[in-house]
């Protein structure tokens, strides 16, 4: 180690200072900068006291939501942008001011202020631990070789790989792809949720064809994010034709399944057997309501909670029931028993007539019918069939409100309602047999 080099290097920086501590140009910058990161906090909570939206958080139900939300995060780091333009400003004035026409040193203080600002941006909109952490750790390095000068440099190494001998895609386009990919993917998701939350609200169309233009809707979307990440990250249309080449030989390959999958959702869209609020009934005894049709499988909301995930195949290539293809109408019916003593005649009008005052049972198509079954062991086994609107599930309770009213009929009329009943006989013996047991 070379000690004599380093304490004159060491005693150059020290002449190079006191020449600067004696400079009125350097010393007006230290103030500027000194200034700039005093006023900053104090204009940021005049500011945040006069604009109630930056310190408050809205409501869930608030008016222009999104936007508001987006002012009281950026409230959060309202002091790392006071700061940069304050020094942008103190720039500006230290060139105008003839005696001292420097600003180097502000403007080191505010590329510094940048990448600050840029780090506070990522730790407040970022939610995610993950993606806060490659953001950070990208973001932030790019933003301080930008500031430092040395971002040229980097994208010129970056472009001088080439992928491939006679390729035109370079390492750096491929990194551009990835960001704006990125990028242009996540603003296609906000864009595809609004434009179809915008579409399913039009109570104009039926629900059929909400549900087709949302989903193509979906597909214009993300068609876009692919063609516009290309066209930013450079890469020429021969490229794309490349990757979906190589995408179609994939499915050729090993994505048959989810390409005829993503046909079978197109052909439900188009053809309407299944649609957004059917209540379906699958193999096994598995039904629900349709929750949602999506490219690759639709999702059928069960009673009690759960969600079951059903290829689109399931739809177009195996039998299923749809309980409200046509229409919502359902007829139910409830099974009870009376004893051979009742009066069968003046049964039917009483049970009848104490359904039909239930107020979802419809007297359209047909009212409700008491209908003789079979004679059982211990009863008379009857029936009471009736129409009702909508599915007798969740909130609907109709055979179990039904099955109430049969039975406080029935015991206001002092009909009885049997249970299963055994007359057991006992032989008697003969007294010869009785007389060997002895």
């Amino acid at each position: 180690m070379d000690m004599d080099g380093m304490a004159q290097r060491a005693q150059g920086w020290l002449e190079q200072l006191t020449v600067w501590l004696q400079s009125p140009a350097f010393l007006a910058q230290l103030a500027a900068i000194a200034l700039a990161i005093v006023i900053a906090p104090i204009v940021a909570s005049i500011i945040k006291r006069a604009i109630p939206m930056l310190r408050i958080a809205p409501a869930d139900d608030a008016s222009l939501y999104k936007l508001r939300f987006v002012l009281f995060r950026a409230g959060k780091f309202l002091r790392a942008i006071l700061l940069v333009g304050l020094l942008a400003v103190a720039a500006i004035l230290l060139r105008g001011m003839e005696p001292l026409g420097e600003d180097w040193l502000v403007k080191i203080a505010q590329s510094l202020a940048v990448v600050f600002l840029v780090y506070r941006a990522i730790k407040v909109f970022v939610d995610d631990p993950l993606w806060r952490k490659v953001a950070i750790w990208t973001l932030v390095p790019l933003a301080l070789l930008a500031v430092l000068g040395y971002f040229d440099d980097l994208t010129a190494a970056l472009e001088a790989v080439s992928l491939g001998e006679d390729s035109a895609i370079t390492l750096l386009a491929v990194i551009r792809l990835g960001l704006f990919g990125a990028l242009f993917f996540w603003l296609g998701s906000l864009g595809n949720e609004r434009g179809q939350s915008a579409i399913r609200a039009q109570e104009s169309l039926d629900v059929g064809a909400r549900e087709i233009l949302a989903k193509l809707l979906q597909i214009g979307v993300f068609a876009a994010v692919v063609f516009l990440a290309f066209g930013a990250a450079g890469i020429p249309l021969s490229g794309l034709a490349v990757a979906v080449g190589a995408v179609g030989l994939g499915i050729g390959l090993g994505l048959q399944p989810i390409a005829a999958n993503f046909v079978s959702g197109l052909i439900i869209l188009l053809d309407r057997s299944v649609k957004v609020g059917d209540f379906v009934m699958l193999e096994g005894d598995v039904f629900g309501r349709v929750k949602a049709i999506n490219m690759r499988s639709t999702t059928v909301a069960t009673a009690d909670g759960k969600d079951i995930i059903v290829p689109n195949t399931h739809f177009t290539e195996s039998s299923y029931e749809n309980w409200t293809h046509d229409s919502p109408l359902q007829r139910y019916e409830v099974d009870f028993g009376v004893s051979y003593d009742t009066d069968l005649d003046a049964l039917v009008p009483l049970v009848r007539d104490a359904v039909l005052e239930h107020p979802d049972v419809l007297a359209e198509p047909d009212e409700p019918s008491v209908e003789f079954r079979n004679f059982g062991d211990s009863s008379i086994n009857m029936c009471v069939e009736f129409w009702c609107q909508g599915i007798d599930d969740g909130p609907n309770k109709f055979t179990s409100d039904v099955g109430f009213i049969i039975w406080r009929t029935l015991k206001a009329n002092n009909i009885e309602i049997p249970f299963p009943q055994r007359v057991t006989y006992q032989i008697p013996m003969p007294r010869a047999e009785k007389g060997k047991g002895r």
